[in-house]
């Protein structure tokens, strides 16, 4: 996987690679004119663009028609409007996943989610480098098959213009930056493609995972030993059940052998050989005493 410094240059490839695009659809210059007549009140230079021809002429002056009618364009002429304006669209998307995508930024998601979304960046900047250079190449195929006609008057013959030129070079820009974007395919975790890569929480997330795995370690360690030196929990909590109804049996037997005990020393005191029994005084008299 490429580093974040290839990463940057790349970025920096697909906006140059887009603004060129994009300037190139815009100028007018797509075929200059080669030979024009010399009179003074003629133009010296004729230019036709995508969506307008311009006109120099000698005196300084300086004119520009739009191209209204499109049906009336050639094949080639509406393929390349079209193209152009796709490439324009798709390598600005590009750009968005792109920012994304690079690792030494904070936004977009996890280490993995970057590389999948720097692989669709990738590919929308080798789709709009595609697009780019379809137009131009055809383009210049026209032009250059025109110029080398010769049915065709010295003053109408046309070569191509500063915005071919611009359009190949972004091209070039946009191709290069997808293809290096596309390298940037995750591997496996902890695996060879990842090594060497940078992620600004990497360093941060390997030494949380470290903690935790220290701390797991030695909660397993306490728990070892506790299995070890002490009873399990439930045969602990069933001996203090046990204790517990002994302790309450204990004292409820304490209970019932007081007044068992009492009684026993009362009778005791009563069958005594050297006292006797305290009668009732009423069991003394007899039924004639009362009479």
């Amino acid at each position: 996987m490429p580093s974040s410094t290839m990463q940057m240059f790349a970025f920096i490839l697909a906006v140059l690679g887009v603004v060129s695009a994009t300037v190139a659809t815009l100028l007018p210059n797509w075929k200059v004119s080669a030979d024009v007549g010399s009179n003074i009140m003629t133009a010296i230079s004729q230019m036709q663009g995508l969506w307008m021809d311009c006109t120099w002429y000698s005196t300084g002056v300086f004119s520009c028609s739009l191209k209204y009618s499109v049906l009336a364009l050639p094949a080639y002429l509406q393929t390349a409007r079209t193209t152009m304006v796709l490439s324009c669209m798709v390598a600005t998307m590009g750009l968005c996943l792109a920012a994304l995508g690079l690792k030494c930024t904070r936004w977009g998601g996890s280490y993995r989610s970057k590389g999948h979304t720097a692989i669709s960046a990738g590919a929308c900047f080798v789709i709009a480098g595609v697009l780019c250079l379809v137009p131009a190449s055809w383009f210049t195929n026209e032009v250059i098959t025109t110029f080398m006609d010769s049915k065709v008057p010295k003053s109408s013959k046309y070569e191509p213009g500063a915005a071919v030129y611009i359009a190949f070079v972004s091209a070039g820009f946009l191709l290069a930056a997808g293809v290096i974007f596309c390298l940037s395919c995750p591997g496996r975790r902890g695996g060879p493609l990842d090594s060497g890569s940078f992620h600004p929480d990497k360093p941060k997330q390997q030494k949380m995972r470290q903690e935790q795995t220290t701390r797991d370690q030695q909660k397993q360690h306490l728990r070892e030993q506790q299995s070890q030196t002490e009873p399990p929990e439930q045969e602990q909590s069933h001996r203090e059940k046990l204790h517990q109804e002994k302790l309450q049996a204990d004292d409820r037997q304490q209970e019932k052998s007081v007044p068992d005990r009492l009684n026993l020393e009362n009778d005791k005191q009563y069958h005594s050989p050297s006292r006797a029994r305290n009668q009732d005084a009423k069991a003394v008299y007899s039924l004639h005493d009362y009479v």
